[in-house]
């Protein structure tokens, strides 16, 4: 019997049946090169995320114009096809997972802080904007995706659109009506182009998460009438707006640098489920209409526990993670094969948001050092200590430092997970390091901590627990 029935339960999105609720939503690699073609090292990746069987893998955003971008895949022209194709045979070749593609239109930026808004945008160009859509969409078709999904969310062109920002004064502007137009012709357009038979999701924020942006009423609606108009999936975002992003002189805004973007990409300083709210409030609503169009909720969910607890309140169709498959891509098969004491936690160090922010090839801290991919072992023997006691802790300028000797094992050993309780607070993770060492720095004056070490190897193997140290705060 499955621990999680709910989580590996299979899911209708449109015609397509998923074989679980666990969504990899898009997530930039920037392995593309600047050509923008499927190389080598994308069809790596995205295999290897089909071999840990997550239901459905969005493929990061690939653009459907030819602006120039950096090292982001396309789907802007027939030029991009082979790759494509092979990258969704590669996929379907590797597992039961179903594969679309994300496709993006974005707006200029340049390094001087200068950045084009959608006021910028003749009525040529926002015609334009739909029937690249459109042909982009029947490309995926054409490659073999099992759909395609729309991206309407963070700092790009149709969730600036979408924007309660979105200052033009014309048809596409103002109201939520207008503001709505360009993203409802999209998918008008998308569907005639690419038949009402192929699934199509969107990806939108459900809030945006700056001053003077749109929140959960706004977009209930939106997602209803997205919902009118045939979409299969609505997965829910949030924040990562250039408004709030914070300028580099000399490197171009990246949206996430704000709180905005703390809100898309919630690090370890934020509670888990973070956006738990914003999804449940939009799928409550279309409820409440007779609209039964799945719903995905993304934001610090790593947990099969927490997953699964979302699922049964009936705060979400499908859980969305992104930075625990990287950390760890066999995280699906290995929680439904009853292995979850065996996942490589991610820490939400950020470490890949912050690749990406500066254009570099998006890895995994947990990964070794030179990976460019997860790595893979069938091992099953543990990593063991080489001394009885290798933990020690000491405190100094109010942070407790972890001190321990390195465990051994037959392959590698990954990383060392590590626990802390205090009084009236149970056991919990706190981090994990590849390092020998950690700083607890989340301490309060007149305190007494625990701590406990594990180390795990690259299968996630976990060895016995270190001795347990106390460290106490001194108070003044």
């Amino acid at each position: 019997m499955l621990t999680y029935p709910l989580l590996f339960e299979p899911a209708r999105v449109g015609g397509l049946t998923l074989p679980n609720r666990v969504l990899l939503p898009a997530m930039v690699t920037r392995l593309s090169g600047e050509d923008g073609r499927v190389n080598a090292d994308i069809l790596d990746r995205y295999v290897r995320y089909a071999k840990g069987e997550p239901g459905l893998i969005v493929v990061e955003a690939m653009a459907v114009h030819e602006a120039k971008s950096g090292p982001l895949l396309r789907i802007s022209t027939d030029e991009c096809k082979p790759g494509l194709t092979e990258l969704a045979r590669r996929v379907h070749d590797a597992g039961p997972s179903k594969v679309m593609p994300q496709i993006i239109h974005f707006l200029k930026i340049a390094r001087s802080g200068w950045r084009q808004l959608v006021a910028d945008l003749t009525l040529d160009d926002i015609r334009g904007i739909v029937e690249a859509y459109g042909r982009a969409a029947l490309r995926a078709r054409e490659c073999g995706f099992d759909g395609v999904e729309l991206h309407m969310a963070h700092a790009y062109t149709l969730s600036s659109f979408l924007s309660a920002r979105n200052a033009r004064k014309d048809a596409y502007g103002g109201s939520l009506a207008n503001r709505m137009r360009l993203p409802m012709e999209v998918i008008a357009e998308v569907r005639r182009r690419a038949g009402s038979d192929f699934p199509v999701g969107v990806r939108f924020d459900g809030e945006e998460c700056i001053k003077g942006g749109y929140s959960v009423p706004d977009a209930r609606q939106i997602a209803l009438r997205m919902a009118q108009l045939g979409v299969d999936y609505l997965s829910v975002s949030a924040g990562g707006k250039f408004e709030d992003a914070i300028h580099k002189p000399g490197t171009p805004l990246y949206p996430y640098t704000g709180y905005s973007g703390d809100r898309c990409m919630p690090g370890a300083d934020y509670p888990d489920g973070l956006n738990v709210y914003i999804a449940a409030g939009i799928r409550e609503f279309l409820v409440q209409h007779g609209v039964r169009t799945p719903v995905a909720v993304a934001g610090k969910i790593s947990t099969p526990g927490l997953a699964e607890r979302i699922l049964a309140e009936g705060k979400a169709d499908l859980v969305a993670m992104a930075r625990p498959l990287l950390a760890d891509p066999d995280w699906p098969k290995k929680v439904r094969d009853g292995r979850e004491d065996t996942v490589i936690r991610c820490v939400y160090g950020n470490v890949c948001k912050s690749l990406d922010e500066n254009f570099r090839k998006v890895v995994c801290i947990l990964w070794p050092r030179g990976a460019l991919q997860a790595p893979a072992s069938a091992d099953t023997e543990p990593p063991r200590w080489t001394r009885r006691e290798p933990l020690t802790a000491s405190v100094h300028d109010g942070r407790v430092s972890l001190k321990w000797v390195k465990a051994e094992d037959n392959e590698e050993v990954r990383g060392y997970a590590v626990y802390r309780s205090a009084p009236g607070e149970p056991e919990r993770h706190i981090g994990s390091n590849r390092a020998w060492q950690f700083t607890d720095a989340d301490v309060v004056a007149g305190t007494v901590y625990a701590y406990r070490v594990q180390p795990y190897d690259g299968a996630g193997n976990r060895g016995d627990f270190s001795n347990a140290v106390t460290a106490e705060i001194p108070v003044g």
